[in-house]
């Protein structure tokens, strides 16, 4: 059983920075899982993928957050960060860590999920 960690959520004023991470716990690990990424939900909207790093594509951003989030992974990768610069009040929703999966086009599935943590931007 593999749990996803997050951890780095927070109120932050628009303009600011945070910086998400992403550890496993259990029997797995970041550094064997084949696509890591970052959702988030506001409230009375769907889940969207925000960022993703998949074996064998280039690295996904949503075009609401190109130029602001940056996905990376330590050098170990067993933990995975999501840098957010420039916080709009529109970025405020709940992020969760996801791994592995399945990705393919436009889609990515992911088999484990992380428990979200609240990321709200005040104006």
């Amino acid at each position: 059983q593999v749990q996803l960690v997050e951890s780095g959520g927070g109120l932050v004023p628009a303009g600011g920075s945070l910086r998400l991470s992403c550890a496993a716990s259990g029997s797995g690990s970041m550094s064997s899982m084949n696509a890591v990424g970052w959702f988030r939900q506001a409230p009375g909207k769907q889940r969207e993928l925000v960022a993703g790093m998949f074996r064998g594509r280039n690295t996904y951003y949503a075009d609401s957050v190109k130029g602001r989030f940056t996905i990376s992974r330590d050098n170990a990768k067993t933990t995975v960060y999501l840098q957010m610069n420039s916080l709009k009040v529109e970025d405020t929703a709940v992020y969760y860590c996801a791994g592995d999966g399945y990705y393919g086009g436009s889609a990515y599935l992911p088999e484990y999920w992380g428990q979200g943590t609240q990321v709200t931007v005040s104006s």
